[in-house]
Protein backbone atom coordinates (compact mmCIF):
# COMPACT_ATOMS: atom_id res chain seq x y z
CA UNK A 1 0.00 0.00 0.00
CA UNK A 2 1.24 3.31 -0.95
CA UNK A 3 2.08 5.28 2.02
CA UNK A 4 0.10 8.20 3.04
CA UNK A 5 1.56 12.02 2.41
CA UNK A 6 1.67 14.57 5.08
CA UNK A 7 2.59 18.26 4.91
CA UNK A 8 3.42 19.18 8.43
CA UNK A 9 3.98 23.03 8.78
CA UNK A 10 5.02 24.21 11.87
CA UNK A 11 8.01 26.50 13.32
CA UNK A 12 8.79 24.28 16.22
CA UNK A 13 11.96 22.12 15.06
CA UNK A 14 11.92 19.86 17.93
CA UNK A 15 8.11 19.27 17.46
CA UNK A 16 8.61 18.70 13.85
CA UNK A 17 11.11 16.38 14.63
CA UNK A 18 10.08 14.43 16.67
CA UNK A 19 6.71 14.00 15.11
CA UNK A 20 8.25 12.71 11.90
CA UNK A 21 10.29 10.45 14.13
CA UNK A 22 6.70 8.75 15.72
CA UNK A 23 4.83 9.34 12.05
CA UNK A 24 7.14 7.98 9.61
CA UNK A 25 7.54 4.16 11.11
CA UNK A 26 3.34 4.55 11.04
CA UNK A 27 3.78 4.30 7.29
CA UNK A 28 3.60 7.59 6.70
CA UNK A 29 5.76 10.02 4.05
CA UNK A 30 6.50 13.13 5.92
CA UNK A 31 7.35 16.42 4.44
CA UNK A 32 7.91 19.16 6.79
CA UNK A 33 7.86 23.19 6.13
CA UNK A 34 8.65 25.94 8.88
CA UNK A 35 7.00 28.69 8.16
CA UNK A 36 3.40 30.12 6.52
CA UNK A 37 4.61 31.00 3.36
CA UNK A 38 6.86 28.19 2.08
CA UNK A 39 4.18 25.57 3.60
CA UNK A 40 1.10 26.92 1.39
CA UNK A 41 3.83 26.54 -2.06
CA UNK A 42 4.45 22.94 -0.76
CA UNK A 43 0.80 22.22 -0.45
CA UNK A 44 -0.32 24.00 -3.63
CA UNK A 45 2.37 22.49 -5.81
CA UNK A 46 2.16 19.53 -8.08
CA UNK A 47 2.97 17.35 -4.75
CA UNK A 48 -0.21 15.62 -3.70
CA UNK A 49 -0.74 15.19 -0.30
CA UNK A 50 -3.28 13.20 1.72
CA UNK A 51 -3.15 15.47 5.06
CA UNK A 52 -1.87 18.57 5.98
CA UNK A 53 -1.29 19.43 9.73
CA UNK A 54 -1.40 23.27 10.13
CA UNK A 55 0.31 25.26 13.14
CA UNK A 56 -1.42 28.35 13.62
CA UNK A 57 1.39 30.72 14.72
CA UNK A 58 3.35 30.64 12.00
CA UNK A 59 6.28 32.98 10.83
CA UNK A 60 5.93 35.26 7.50
CA UNK A 61 1.84 33.62 6.94
CA UNK A 62 0.28 32.37 10.10
CA UNK A 63 -1.54 29.48 9.97
CA UNK A 64 -5.54 31.30 9.03
CA UNK A 65 -3.83 33.08 5.93
CA UNK A 66 -2.69 29.49 4.80
CA UNK A 67 -5.82 28.01 5.05
CA UNK A 68 -7.49 30.64 3.61
CA UNK A 69 -5.32 30.94 0.71
CA UNK A 70 -5.79 26.72 0.46
CA UNK A 71 -9.25 26.66 0.41
CA UNK A 72 -9.74 28.86 -2.48
CA UNK A 73 -8.07 25.66 -4.83
CA UNK A 74 -7.43 23.01 -2.78
CA UNK A 75 -9.41 20.82 -0.43
CA UNK A 76 -6.99 18.56 0.91
CA UNK A 77 -7.90 17.97 4.52
CA UNK A 78 -6.49 20.10 7.54
CA UNK A 79 -5.57 19.20 10.80
CA UNK A 80 -5.19 22.72 12.66
CA UNK A 81 -2.39 22.57 16.00
CA UNK A 82 -3.83 25.35 18.20
CA UNK A 83 -3.17 26.79 21.53
CA UNK A 84 -4.25 24.70 24.50
CA UNK A 85 -7.96 26.73 25.56
CA UNK A 86 -7.84 29.20 22.73
CA UNK A 87 -11.58 28.48 21.58
CA UNK A 88 -11.78 31.70 19.32
CA UNK A 89 -8.44 29.58 17.13
CA UNK A 90 -10.46 26.32 16.85
CA UNK A 91 -13.90 27.75 15.63
CA UNK A 92 -12.26 30.45 13.54
CA UNK A 93 -10.29 27.33 12.02
CA UNK A 94 -13.08 25.28 11.44
CA UNK A 95 -14.86 28.79 9.98
CA UNK A 96 -11.86 28.59 7.67
CA UNK A 97 -12.71 24.94 6.21
CA UNK A 98 -10.22 22.96 8.73
CA UNK A 99 -11.55 19.55 9.66
CA UNK A 100 -10.54 19.07 12.68
CA UNK A 101 -8.01 20.65 15.16
CA UNK A 102 -6.07 19.54 18.31
CA UNK A 103 -4.74 21.61 21.32
CA UNK A 104 -1.36 22.18 22.23
CA UNK A 105 0.11 20.37 23.36
CA UNK A 106 -0.99 16.96 22.75
CA UNK A 107 -0.54 13.76 23.06
CA UNK A 108 1.49 12.04 19.47
CA UNK A 109 -0.97 9.02 20.47
CA UNK A 110 -3.72 11.29 20.42
CA UNK A 111 -2.44 13.03 16.75
CA UNK A 112 -2.06 9.60 15.19
CA UNK A 113 -5.24 8.72 16.03
CA UNK A 114 -7.05 11.98 14.53
CA UNK A 115 -4.71 11.07 11.45
CA UNK A 116 -6.01 7.60 11.59
CA UNK A 117 -9.58 9.33 11.54
CA UNK A 118 -9.42 11.02 8.58
CA UNK A 119 -7.38 8.55 6.96
CA UNK A 120 -9.94 6.27 7.17
CA UNK A 121 -12.70 8.70 5.78
CA UNK A 122 -10.58 9.08 3.13
CA UNK A 123 -9.96 5.33 2.47
CA UNK A 124 -13.68 4.80 3.04
CA UNK A 125 -14.81 7.33 0.18
CA UNK A 126 -12.06 5.35 -2.70
CA UNK A 127 -13.85 2.02 -1.59
CA UNK A 128 -17.31 2.96 -2.39
CA UNK A 129 -17.24 4.00 -5.00
CA UNK A 130 -20.27 1.88 -6.22
CA UNK A 131 -22.18 3.73 -3.54
CA UNK A 132 -25.71 5.29 -5.31
CA UNK A 133 -26.26 9.28 -5.65
CA UNK A 134 -28.21 10.93 -3.16
CA UNK A 135 -30.89 13.19 -4.81
CA UNK A 136 -33.34 15.82 -3.41
CA UNK A 137 -35.22 18.34 -4.88
CA UNK A 138 -32.24 21.05 -5.23
CA UNK A 139 -29.51 18.72 -4.30
CA UNK A 140 -27.46 15.75 -5.84
CA UNK A 141 -24.74 14.38 -4.31
CA UNK A 142 -22.80 11.69 -5.65
CA UNK A 143 -20.34 9.73 -3.53
CA UNK A 144 -18.22 8.37 -6.44
CA UNK A 145 -16.01 11.61 -6.71
CA UNK A 146 -17.66 13.76 -3.63
CA UNK A 147 -19.37 16.08 -5.33
CA UNK A 148 -21.98 18.40 -4.81
CA UNK A 149 -24.78 20.13 -7.12
CA UNK A 150 -27.10 22.86 -6.19
CA UNK A 151 -29.56 23.62 -8.38
CA UNK A 152 -27.42 22.05 -11.31
CA UNK A 153 -24.73 24.17 -9.50
CA UNK A 154 -21.23 22.37 -8.30
CA UNK A 155 -20.61 23.22 -4.46
CA UNK A 156 -17.09 23.14 -3.51
CA UNK A 157 -17.08 20.98 0.17
CA UNK A 158 -14.20 19.87 1.56
CA UNK A 159 -13.78 15.75 3.00
CA UNK A 160 -15.79 16.56 6.02
CA UNK A 161 -18.00 18.99 4.90
CA UNK A 162 -19.24 16.42 2.45
CA UNK A 163 -19.15 13.21 5.20
CA UNK A 164 -21.77 15.40 7.46
CA UNK A 165 -24.00 16.18 4.40
CA UNK A 166 -24.15 12.42 3.20
CA UNK A 167 -25.13 11.26 6.49
CA UNK A 168 -27.72 13.53 6.81
CA UNK A 169 -29.04 12.96 3.39
CA UNK A 170 -29.25 9.42 4.09
CA UNK A 171 -31.52 9.77 6.74
CA UNK A 172 -33.58 12.38 5.83
CA UNK A 173 -36.46 13.16 7.84
CA UNK A 174 -34.64 11.64 10.77
CA UNK A 175 -32.95 13.06 13.55
CA UNK A 176 -29.06 12.76 13.21
CA UNK A 177 -27.63 13.15 16.85
CA UNK A 178 -24.36 15.38 16.81
CA UNK A 179 -22.47 11.87 18.72
CA UNK A 180 -22.99 9.86 15.41
CA UNK A 181 -21.88 12.63 13.43
CA UNK A 182 -18.81 13.05 15.64
CA UNK A 183 -18.46 9.61 15.75
CA UNK A 184 -18.73 8.48 11.70
CA UNK A 185 -17.23 11.90 10.27
CA UNK A 186 -14.64 12.66 12.49
CA UNK A 187 -13.59 9.34 14.01
CA UNK A 188 -14.05 10.29 17.93
CA UNK A 189 -16.93 10.48 20.69
CA UNK A 190 -18.58 13.71 20.91
CA UNK A 191 -16.88 15.70 23.98
CA UNK A 192 -18.25 18.69 26.58
CA UNK A 193 -17.97 21.72 24.16
CA UNK A 194 -17.08 20.31 20.98
CA UNK A 195 -18.48 22.62 18.36
CA UNK A 196 -16.76 21.23 15.51
CA UNK A 197 -19.69 19.80 13.68
CA UNK A 198 -22.15 22.54 14.29
CA UNK A 199 -19.07 24.49 12.49
CA UNK A 200 -19.07 22.21 9.66
CA UNK A 201 -22.99 22.02 9.57
CA UNK A 202 -22.70 25.87 9.62
CA UNK A 203 -20.24 26.14 6.54
CA UNK A 204 -22.62 23.61 4.51
CA UNK A 205 -25.76 26.27 5.35
CA UNK A 206 -23.71 29.08 3.91
CA UNK A 207 -22.41 27.34 0.71
CA UNK A 208 -26.03 25.90 0.30
CA UNK A 209 -27.10 29.38 1.00
CA UNK A 210 -25.45 31.01 -2.16
CA UNK A 211 -27.68 28.95 -4.39
CA UNK A 212 -31.05 28.23 -2.62
CA UNK A 213 -32.98 30.29 0.08
CA UNK A 214 -34.82 26.78 1.26
CA UNK A 215 -33.88 25.83 4.45
CA UNK A 216 -32.26 22.26 4.01
CA UNK A 217 -30.90 21.25 7.68
CA UNK A 218 -32.88 21.91 10.76
CA UNK A 219 -31.40 22.24 14.37
CA UNK A 220 -32.60 20.43 17.25
CA UNK A 221 -31.69 22.61 19.72
CA UNK A 222 -29.19 20.21 21.90
CA UNK A 223 -29.66 16.77 20.12
CA UNK A 224 -28.28 17.43 16.53
CA UNK A 225 -29.89 18.08 12.62
CA UNK A 226 -32.30 16.88 10.00
CA UNK A 227 -32.20 17.11 6.58
CA UNK A 228 -35.58 18.18 5.79
CA UNK A 229 -35.94 18.39 1.99
CA UNK A 230 -37.65 15.44 0.15
CA UNK A 231 -35.67 13.16 -1.67
CA UNK A 232 -36.42 12.23 -5.16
Amino acid sequence: MQPKSILLIDDDLELTDLLTEYLSPQEYSIAVAHDGQSGLAMATSSNHFDLILLDVMLPVMDGFEVLKKLRQTHLTPVLMLTAKGDDFDRIFGLELGADDYLPKPFNPRELSARIKAIVRRIDNLANHTQMLSINSVELSLNPTNQSLQCNGQPVELTGTEFGVLQILMSHAGTLVSKQQLNEQVLGRKLAAFDRSIDMHVSNLRKKLAQYSDKEKIKTVRGSGYIFIESLL
